[in-house]
């Protein structure tokens, strides 16, 4: 089964609300971007934003330059129907975040939430590390959380990568300056106990 066919499944077969990775808001991610006290019109990301509520969260806070990728379509079309109207004021895309085109230094937030972890070959990671460099501003922000190592070695029936600090910076050296770092433990809809590794960077090229 392919990665889209496994994500499209899964987002088929359950209710947002029982997905592992569910949370009603995503507070940490949102308290940081606040922080950023980026312009309404700043162009912001969502990676792999799926059926997330930040979306809704960043709408709310008056942004309206959002766009919102996601290798399921099941996935987009329920964040759509939740949102009604407002989803018209949203750019979504379907794509896989390693060969996705997306417009050079054109957003300021690049935000991931529990993609980059899934990406556990080196060719998909330094993919996805180009498409990053060559799509975000200089000086613009990435809010990325990734599984940590005490997490568990799957997600959703899939192997990840866990990432310490130091190895998550490894991938970003030369490119990024760390702001600030946090871990979260997550419990899942079944119980399940899932620590997360939370980075914000700063591009200084």
């Amino acid at each position: 089964m392919s990665q889209k066919d496994h994500w499209e499944q899964v987002y088929s077969n359950k209710l947002t609300e029982k997905l592992g990775w569910y949370e009603p808001h995503l507070q940490i991610s949102l308290s940081w971007i606040r922080g950023l006290d980026l312009a309404v019109d700043a162009p912001v990301i969502d990676v792999g934003g799926g059926a997330s509520t930040l979306v809704d969260d960043l709408l709310d806070a008056g942004h309206q330059s959002i766009t919102v990728l996601d290798l399921s379509e099941k996935a987009l079309a329920t964040v759509k129907t939740r949102l009604g109207k407002k989803a018209e004021t949203v750019t979504w895309m379907t794509g896989d975040i390693t060969t996705v085109d997306l417009p050079k230094h054109h957003y300021e937030l690049w935000h991931d939430r529990a993609v980059f972890h899934f990406l556990t070959k080196f060719d998909q990671q330094m993919k996805y590390r180009k498409n990053l460099l060559q799509a975000l501003k200089p000086g613009g922000h990435l809010i990325v959380g990734t599984f940590a190592p005490e997490a568990p070695p799957k997600c959703s029936g899939l192997p990840v990568q866990r990432y310490s600090l130091d190895q998550l910076k490894d991938i970003l050296d030369g490119e990024f300056e760390l702001v600030r770092h946090r871990k979260e433990l997550h419990i899942t809809p079944g119980g399940v106990e899932q620590m997360y590794l939370y980075c914000h960077f700063r591009k200084t090229t």
